[in-house]
C-alpha cells in the first residue's frame, strides 16, 4: 500500500465490537500505520458502577460479539467483574494508558490489546491505575517514566484527546466504536469491517490489494457514542 495511506482507528477500550476487532486491528499493523483515536465512551458522565442492569445489558451483546468474531469471554469476566458492584467502568484511565505507551514507544496499540485481554479474559478493573500500572510494568515498561507519561495525559489533556477523537468521527461519516477509516494522500473513507471479523488473513489481504480508498460507508456492528450495543 502507498506509504501515503494511514489507518485511523476510533475505537474505545471498554467497547465490546473493539475488541472483537482486535486481531483485524493487530493484523493491519503489518500494512499500514495505524493512528489510535479513544473516544471516550464510558469517559466523564457516562462512567458508572457496574450494576444489575448494566450486566443485564452487556452480557448478551458480549455473547453475540463471541459468536460473530470468535474473540474469547472469560468467566473472570462474566462471573467476576460483572458481578463486582464495587467496580466502575470509566473510559479515561486506560486511554490515558494507551497514550502513555504511545508516546513513550510508539507502542499504543499494543497497550490497548492488553487491556482488553485483561477486561474481557481476565475480568480485571481498567479504571483502577494500580492494575494499568502492572500491565505496563508487564508489557515492559519502565515503572516511573510510564507512570510520569500516563499523568501527563490527565485531566484536560484526556478530555481535548476524546474531543478530537469525536471530531474525526464526525469528520469522517462514523457513527460510534469502532469505527476504520482509510487516510490516501488525506482523504477519508470509511472501511466496513462487517465482513472482516474473525477473518484476520482475509482483512489484511484486502488492505494489501487495496490502492484506492475504500467505497463503503458501512462500518459493521459497533458501540454507540454512549455505550455497546448489537
Amino acid at each position: 500500500m502507498a506509504a501515503t495511506s494511514v489507518l485511523h482507528y476510533i475505537y474505545d477500550p471498554l467497547c465490546g465490537w473493539c475488541y472483537g476487532a482486535k486481531p483485524l486491528i493487530q493484523a493491519a499493523q503489518q500494512v499500514l500505520p495505524v493512528v489510535l483515536h479513544g473516544g471516550g465512551m464510558m469517559a466523564g458522565n457516562n462512567r458508572q458502577f457496574v450494576s444489575s442492569n448494566l450486566r443485564d445489558y452487556v452480557m448478551p451483546h458480549d455473547r453475540r460479539i463471541a459468536e460473530y468474531t470468535g474473540q474469547p469471554f472469560g468467566q473472570a469476566y462474566f462471573e467476576g467483574l460483572l458481578r463486582d458492584s464495587s467496580a466502575i467502568f470509566d473510559s479515561t484511565p486506560p486511554t490515558r494508558a494507551v497514550l502513555a505507551a504511545e508516546q513513550l514507544q510508539g507502542r499504543g496499540l499494543e497497550m490497548l490489546g492488553r487491556q482488553q485481554t485483561a477486561h474481557y479474559v481476565e475480568g480485571q478493573r481498567l479504571a483502577d491505575v494500580d492494575v494499568l500500572l502492572a500491565l505496563a510494568a508487564e508489557l515492559g515498561f519502565e515503572a516511573e517514566a510510564f507512570k510520569a507519561a500516563f499523568e501527563l495525559n490527565s485531566g484536560a489533556v484526556a478530555a481535548e484527546h476524546f474531543k478530537q477523537s469525536r471530531a474525526l468521527l464526525s469528520r469522517v461519516g462514523g457513527q460510534g466504536f469502532p469505527t476504520l477509516a482509510l487516510e490516501q494522500e488525506g482523504r477519508f473513507s470509511l472501511i466496513d469491517i462487517g465482513p472482516y471479523l474473525g477473518k484476520p488473513d482475509a482483512f489484511v489481504a484486502w488492505l494489501s490489494q487495496s490502492l484506492a480508498p475504500a467505497t463503503s460507508v458501512a462500518s459493521g456492528p459497533s458501540c454507540g457514542l454512549d455505550g455497546c450495543s448489537s
